[in-house]
């Protein structure tokens, strides 16, 4: 896990569903086959409508979709509102992201099946904020976040915005999944 993240951040709202971070009609891809595999960061938030990304009509997607080989999106930091991640138990979306190049997501709070699936699998670090960064950022900002301290940094307003800490999953995180950290721990 790296303990500085930089990077631009993609600004999301509230309520952001697992269809819309990986539309069900991407799920007939096989994560264990790598190519297909990065098919799942290619369409990565592929769901969100433009007005509840609040981005202007006819802007670039999160993943630039008319490279038909890119599956990487220029974001490695999506910053959400409440309730991020909710709707069905999809384990698809948080490696979704992680495919697109996504290292962590801030939200106020999550649906608590992605929050475990994103902590399980290793895919992103969760980080929770302790205020609303949805109106504080805007998406392209230059952002940096110090894991280990639980600093958020927006590099174009030069605030810094405490982060909850991740407390127990830190280390499950710097395993890279609970199977990892298990396998670590001597559990396995």
């Amino acid at each position: 896990m790296d303990q500085i993240i930089k990077g631009k951040a993609y600004v999301l709202g509230d309520d952001i569903d697992t269809d819309q971070i990986i539309p069900a009609n991407y799920l007939m891809y096989n994560p264990a086959i790598p190519d297909e595999r990065k098919l799942f960061g290619k369409y990565a938030l592929s769901g969100v409508p433009e007005a509840q990304a609040g981005l202007p009509a006819g802007h670039i997607p999160f993943v630039d979709q008319t490279d038909p080989n890119n599956t990487r999106s220029d974001y490695v930091v999506v910053i959400g509102g409440k309730n991020f991640g909710c709707g069905s138990s999809r384990e698809h979306a948080p490696l979704a992201l992680a495919e697109a190049g996504i290292k962590a997501v801030v939200a106020e709070f999550y649906a608590r099946i992605f929050y475990r699936n994103s902590v399980n699998g290793g895919y992103l670090i969760p980080f929770e904020s302790q205020e609303r960064l949805v109106e504080k950022f805007k998406t392209g900002d230059e952002v940096e976040i110090d894991v280990a301290g639980s600093k958020l940094l927006n590099k174009r307003t030069g605030e810094s915005h405490t982060l909850k800490p991740l407390g127990d999953v830190a280390p499950i995180i710097e395993a890279g999944g609970v199977f990892e950290y298990a396998k670590q721990s001597g559990m396995l």
